[in-house]
């Protein structure tokens, strides 16, 4: 499976937006700044990054990466 670090932006936008939230404070609860959302639309993001989204988020890194679609496939 390839990962396209233009998906997972979008996708992290589109949760933020479900759980009503934006994308800038998930960014800010996460510890990281907004330009990181900047560079995932051109480089991929690094784990620990992705990691935080998701605890944030309170869904799957999985499903930040497009392996499921499921947002809760971390609580099975």
């Amino acid at each position: 499976m390839e990962y396209k670090s233009t998906f997972i932006a979008e996708r992290i936008k589109e949760y933020a937006a479900q759980k009503k939230v934006s994308v800038r404070q998930v960014l800010i609860n996460a510890g990281l700044s907004y330009n990181v959302m900047t560079a995932y639309r051109k480089s991929f993001p690094k784990a620990d990054n992705l990691a935080k989204i998701a605890d944030v988020l309170d869904c799957s890194v999985d499903y930040l990466l497009g392996r499921t679609d499921n947002p809760d496939s971390h609580k099975l």
